[in-house]
């Protein structure tokens, strides 16, 4: 299917993108409202913990998907959930897009357990098992009160176990491989105004966040790799009802 695609208005919303926007909406206000009204962070309620953080539980691998952490992070992400999932939805129908959407943020979020675990097993080399103890025992609570450890190797093991996770990201990047995949000489325009075929998006989108995981800086707190976390179950989910 080619062609060019760029976003057209809410004439067409389909009833999953249509819902999907306003339960990440009402979620967003709640967050707004319990930090206001209870000095609660949802984030930390609802946003995905690493499992051997106090702060886990299993819910968070669905419940982080409905959480962001600002106004910008749920802008751009329901942006690119209604631009895309618009068509594919249109094209799947309610059902299957659903599935696809729910697994793909599934995919983000164990992949991005599985890069936690390999990174707190390198962040522990050099470390005392007391050290390691202290952080597991204490750190949540740490920062908790907006501290950390000065110990540069406690703190960053801290950090990865008691880090949150939150945003549709994963799975919007499973939409956008979706539709990369579907569509892939139909146009983008990028900031509106530059044209780019969706499979090149997709495939520098993917090699951006490949770099910037692999890069790890410390003071990116993006989760690259749940990214493309959900741009491979994504890929494996498609390639699956080809076959069938």
């Amino acid at each position: 299917m080619n062609g060019s695609f760029r976003p057209m208005g809410f004439r067409i919303l389909p009833p999953v993108v249509k819902n999907l926007l306003i339960i990440n909406g009402l979620f967003f206000l709640a967050t707004i409202a319990f930090q206001s009204a209870f000095k609660t962070n949802l984030n930390e309620v609802l946003g995905l913990h690493y499992w051997e953080s106090p702060n886990f539980s299993p819910y968070q691998f669905v419940s982080y998907m409905f959480m962001h952490g600002g106004f910008a992070h749920i802008f751009f992400n329901m942006f690119a959930l209604w631009m895309f999932g618009n068509t594919l939805e249109n094209v799947w129908g309610p059902k299957r897009f659903l599935t696809y959407y729910m697994i793909t943020g599934l995919g983000a979020a164990l992949v991005q357990m599985i890069v936690t675990y390999l990174r707190i097993q390198a962040a522990k080399e050099g470390m005392t098992d007391e050290m390691i103890q202290i952080v597991y025992n204490e750190g949540h609570a740490v920062l908790d009160r907006g501290m950390n450890y000065t110990d540069n190797a406690m703190g960053k093991l801290n950090v990865l176990i008691n880090s949150t996770t939150v945003g549709a990201s994963g799975a919007v990047f499973g939409i956008l491989l979706a539709f990369g995949m579907m569509f892939p000489n139909s146009l983008i325009y990028v900031y509106f105004a530059i044209p780019i075929k969706a499979k090149w998006f997709v495939i520098i989108y993917g090699a951006i966040e490949l770099y910037a995981g692999i890069a790890n800086n410390p003071n990116d707190n993006v989760a690259h790799f749940a990214h493309l976390g959900g741009m491979v179950f994504g890929y494996f989910l498609i390639r699956y009802w080809k076959r069938n």
